[in-house]
């Protein structure tokens, strides 16, 4: 029995994806702050690395009050609409449904991964 998940690629390039963004949100907010706050406040300039720590702690403490993402409105607001759209489908449309959707991660019992993929 062999279980192959077709959703390291695309995990990979996720994670990488979310480094560069996030570095790139860090950038930015570097290029804000010092043309803003020391112009303004006569605060101090931030490096990079400052940045990093600043939106590092600004989501600590922003996205502690209200709830975490997964357990928001727009979750459950999606979540209830997904289930409706499921339970209206016959057994024949969610089965082909789990087939069209489902196949990031699947058990390919007899079959080796595609090296082309």
């Amino acid at each position: 029995m062999r279980y192959y998940c077709g959703c390291g690629p695309r995990a990979a390039k996720f994670v990488v994806l979310a480094i560069v963004m996030f570095g790139v949100f860090s950038f930015v907010t570097m290029l804000l702050w010092n043309a803003l706050i020391p112009e303004l406040f006569h605060g101090p300039f931030l490096t990079f690395w400052d940045a990093v720590g600043l939106l590092v702690l600004s989501h600590i403490l922003f996205h502690s009050f209200g709830g975490r993402w997964h357990g928001g409105w727009a979750h459950r607001h999606w979540r209830h609409r997904f289930e409706e759209k499921l339970a209206a489908m016959t057994p024949e449309e969610r089965e082909k449904f789990k087939e069209e959707y489902h196949h990031c991660c699947r058990k390919d019992y007899d079959k080796e991964p595609d090296p082309k993929k």
